[in-house]
């Protein structure tokens, strides 16, 4: 989230908070007209509403993304409900989520006014408006992750706490389809105006309306929230704005309406819901942005097929080609896979940090030139990494290309497990990869003014259990690995289960145990992840050839119950450098393990030693020599690497600012240097940090 373009976040959202009166706003009809004929599957009418949705599959059995009638995707999300992650990496993980990151969460936004904004509208609260205008969405978002937990599995007390909720937002709706707590009373006037479409995020919110709707009616059945969505889409937008001279202009203003309407239209076939969603990424001329340069800010205005780069704020971006992949997997319009593809050949050869993340200036929280990519400068937003995660995953769905899932893993493990602190009640908004706190840069804090990033990584680990497979015509794709159990079937209506049994990622040992309800002919699509060096394969005992770094190992055979995929991944500690077009990283490297990256933090280091005069000692022919150990206690159970190293705190040309070289060798120290996983930084005390660091070759 960012604010208006010259502002600081906190002087924008200042100047957001209104003092309006507490009369309440009538609550009107819930009607839907004008629908368009459903172009394929059985439809449901449910809950007041004559909105028919598709039934096939059910409700329940919708992924993250429902392809199931998706004529340009490959493959097929498969529902939350069907992997159970067990006892492993990611359940620590998702439990904390569970257990203390989402309940703490939701009473910081009542705390904070966010649940007040609706109340108030209805008569329920006395309070005035609280927060910035996109306040509404944190809810959203909030309900969301709340959703995908009730995928996996019933929670009454979090059901309850969410249904109280919604009847608060439901109600806050108007007659005419409007749901914003902001743009009423006294700012109705400002109500989609121009400006306020440019910074107002009106449609911004309503995405995350329906998108929390989704979520939690694929884990409910409940259309109350749904209900509420598609009338502000079909009452209250497609009645005034669009195309065409009757209508008002629509500008996004930040991208993320796009995505959520074409995941509805996918729930209601009806093809005005995508039509619009083509219609905002293809901008509308008649709209005239103040500066030329906010069209770039905002990555929207311009037609999505024009772009050549990605540019601007980092997580508008993100949303935009995740709307745009959307928009492909539905009509296979070419000149939006061209751009699409395009764009991301531009994210990963110039724009993408090694840690996932995206995002490299504070200022605009936007993307920088090719290339720059700052350590301790570096923004790297929560939202931008998860963003990144989404679009890649919609990229995978369209090709069946492992080397999206390989983004995936990479922000997933890295950018984004960084951003929630390891007891679940702490957030990183940016996540650089060097820290000083001698700054009084408090990195982990539980609230911010603009708290986007916390309920969008609860959402996020909510919904993990759904990026473990997909489904395709061929068979099965496996693309993460953890303790789990699928229980699904394949696209041919045959039962399959799914048993991973790995300590991963500490381990590259996996187990892959496979149940089909009757022996079967079909191909298992193995990921080798492209940051191994090398993957033994076996099935049944026998070995099986062909595993290739960076893409999926098809195995075809009759498949029986109890048939065991056994699988090896090379985890040797990997060095990394950076394209010499990264000054910053000159002469530095990166330690990576795994799908893991590494840092070092001072906290770990010898008592005296400064991070900055720190170097890796490498020996000229063997190359980077680590001890590993895994060390149950520290930071929830990590694999710690040691490495030799030198301090060259005492060097004489220590402190200067210039001075002569030398061919002679700096005076330093050895000692034995501590690497921790990038993800479990800033769980201790303030201490600084770095994922880069100088070489000394000795």
């Amino acid at each position: 989230m960012s604010s208006k373009q010259g502002f600081s976040r906190r002087q924008f959202v200042s100047s957001a908070i209104s003092t309006a009166a507490a009369s309440c706003l009538p609550i009107g009809r819930d009607l839907f007209t004008d629908l368009a004929t459903p172009n394929s599957g059985t439809r449901e009418i449910a809950q007041d509403s004559p909105v028919v949705l598709t039934t096939t599959p059910s409700w329940r059995d919708q992924g993250i993304l429902n392809l199931t009638k998706s004529p340009y995707a490959k493959l097929r999300n498969v529902p939350a409900h069907a992997v159970m992650i067990e006892n492993g990496f990611w359940a620590q993980r998702r439990e904390v989520n569970v257990n203390k990151s989402i309940p703490s969460m939701g009473k910081l936004l009542e705390a904070n006014g966010r649940m007040d904004n609706f109340r108030r509208l209805i008569g329920k609260s006395p309070a005035a408006q609280r927060g910035p205008v996109y306040s509404d969405s944190d809810v959203y978002k909030w309900m969301e992750a709340a959703g995908f937990v009730l995928q996996s599995g019933e929670r009454p007390e979090l059901r309850t706490a969410v249904d109280k909720i919604a009847k608060d937002v439901v109600g806050a709706q108007q007659p005419n389809g409007y749901l914003n707590t902001y743009f009423v009373r006294e700012h109705a006037a400002e109500r989609m105006e121009p400006k306020t479409q440019e910074w107002g995020h009106e449609l911004y919110n309503m995405g995350h309306f329906l998108q929390g709707a989704t979520a939690y009616y694929r884990a409910t059945g409940d259309r109350t929230l749904l209900n509420a969505g598609i009338r502000f889409v079909n009452d209250f937008l497609l009645s005034d704005f669009g195309p065409g001279p009757d209508k008002k202009p629509l500008y996004s203003g930040h991208p993320e309406m796009e995505l959520a309407l074409v995941e509805l239209y996918r729930m209601t076939g009806d093809r005005r819901h995508l039509d619009l969603a083509g219609y905002l990424l293809a901008g509308d001329s008649r709209i005239h942005v103040k500066r030329p340069w906010d069209d770039v800010y905002h990555f929207c205005g311009t037609p999505f097929t024009s772009r050549t780069h990605l540019e601007g704020h980092a997580v508008r971006a993100m949303y935009a080609c995740c709307g745009a992949a959307d928009y492909y997997l539905e009509t296979g319009d070419p000149a939006y896979w061209k751009t699409l593809d395009v764009l991301w050949k531009d994210l990963v050869t110039s724009q993408m940090y090694v840690t996932g993340g995206v995002g490299a200036r504070s200022d605009g929280e936007a993307f920088g030139d090719p290339f720059e990519l700052p350590n301790a400068r570096a923004y790297g937003e929560s939202c931008a990494a998860i963003g990144n995660m989404m679009w890649n995953w919609r990229m995978l769905a369209a090709t069946g290309e492992a080397k999206f899932a390989d983004v995936i893993e990479r922000a997933l493990y890295n950018g984004i497990n960084s951003g929630m602190s390891l007891d679940g009640t702490l957030y990183c908004y940016r996540n650089p990869l060097a820290f000083d706190p001698s700054h009084g840069d408090k990195i982990r804090n539980d609230w911010y003014d603009t708290t986007c990033c916390p309920p969008n990584l609860e959402r996020t680990l909510a919904s993990l259990p759904g990026y473990f497979y997909s489904t395709s015509g061929d068979g099965i794709y496996l693309h993460l690995f953890d303790n789990s159990e699928l229980d699904w079937h394949l696209e041919s209506g045959g039962g399959l289960k799914v048993r991973q049994r790995t300590n991963y990622p500490w381990d590259g040992s996996v187990e892959i145990v496979l149940t089909p309800a009757e022996p079967t002919e079909f191909t298992f699509f193995l990921r080798i992840p492209g940051w191994t060096d090398s993957a033994q394969v076996g099935v049944n005992g026998k070995a099986v050839t062909g595993a290739t770094s960076g893409q999926y190992l098809p195995i075809r055979r009759r498949w029986s119950a109890g048939d065991v995929i056994r699988v090896q991944f090379n985890m040797t500690p990997q060095l990394l450098e950076a394209n010499a077009q990264i000054a910053e990283n000159n002469g530095r490297v990166a330690v990576q393990r795994g799908p893991l990256v590494y840092c070092l933090e001072q906290i770990d280091q010898p008592e005296g030693v400064a991070l900055k005069d720190v170097a890796l000692s490498l020996g000229p022919k063997s190359g980077a020599q680590f001890q590993e150990e895994f060390q149950k206690e520290l930071l929830g159970g990590i694999i710690v690497l040691r490495h030799a190293g030198a301090d060259y705190g005492e060097a004489a040309e220590h402190g200067l600012l210039y001075f002569r070289y030398s061919n002679e060798a700096r005076k330093s120290k050895p000692l034995s240097l501590t690497f921790i996983p990038y993800y479990a930084w800033a769980n201790r005390t303030a201490t600084p940090m770095q994922v880069w660091t100088p070489i000394s070759k000795t």
